[in-house]
């Protein structure tokens, strides 16, 4: 039976698109400016982003406590919403459009690893929020996942596949439970 060899594990392929230099200077000024819950300036840390590279739109609020991995693959769209101690772990693409709600605690996940191969190799894939989506406290989204168009990800779920449009989802993994009707 073959197992597991960490030791074989290499991920030289993948780039952030970010220089050794930039992600270390990235690395302490996402621990003062966007991490440090003692900033309560949601300015300052959309400044910082922007500094950095992200594309973000108008009216957009970032609590303190969130961690993101590499700016310059984040693109936030207008009247964002981003709760306390959020981690976007993009390892690729994160595109959050308009009117986008993530919650606290919530994550992220642009990668995971191919447990079926001995190498443990890494395996990344963009996520998308579409327009009026929300993903509720706790919840987890998968690599390479889309939240369509007002869809839900209810408290403390799993996206692991898509979820429709104007549709709300829980569990682990998220199963569709009933539509989103907005009046």
């Amino acid at each position: 039976m073959i197992k597991v060899q960490l030791s074989l594990y290499n991920n030289s392929w993948y780039h952030s698109g970010g220089s050794s230099i930039k992600k270390f200077i990235w690395y302490f000024a996402n621990i003062i400016f966007i991490r440090n819950i003692g900033n309560p300036s949601s300015k300052v840390r959309l400044a910082m982003l922007k500094l950095f590279g992200a594309k973000i739109g108008h009216n957009v609020i970032i609590r303190p406590g969130v961690n993101i991995k590499y700016p310059w693959l984040l693109i936030v769209g207008n009247n964002v919403w981003i709760g306390e101690n959020v981690w976007i772990d993009n390892l690729a693409t994160v595109k959050i459009g308009n009117n986008v709600c993530i919650s606290q605690g919530a994550m992220l996940l642009c990668g995971n690893h191919n447990y079926k191969k001995e190498t443990f190799d890494l395996i990344t894939g963009n996520i998308i929020l579409e327009d009026g989506s929300w993903v509720c406290a706790k919840s987890v989204v998968c690599p390479g996942i889309t939240l369509h168009s007002h869809s839900i990800l209810g408290v403390g779920s799993v996206a692991n596949h898509d979820l429709d449009a104007y549709s709300i989802y829980q569990g682990v993994p998220a199963t569709k439970v009933r539509e989103r009707v907005i009046s």
